[in-house]
């Protein structure tokens, strides 16, 4: 599979951003940030909410790794 180095960035950022938003979700939950007004404060279901966007984030985050590297290998093995 060869997508161009570009998707690998993006996807890069969009699983960082995910993971992000994953920590500050289950920080919510556990009423560590947030106001207390939030629907997410001290609601163990963010938790596992916040838990799955960290794994996903981190699924796409390491795909996207995984997509730069081959683009770097296939191009310096080009020259």
């Amino acid at each position: 599979m060869h997508l161009p180095k570009n998707i690998a960035k993006y996807l890069i950022i969009i699983g960082l951003i995910l993971i992000i938003a994953g920590i500050i979700f289950t920080m919510q939950s556990k009423s560590i940030v947030g106001p207390s007004s939030s629907f997410m404060y001290q609601n163990p279901e963010w938790t596992i909410n916040g838990y799955v966007i960290i794994t996903i984030g981190i699924i796409i985050s390491v795909f996207g790794i995984v997509v730069w590297q081959s683009g770097t290998k296939k191009s310096s093995i080009d020259k």
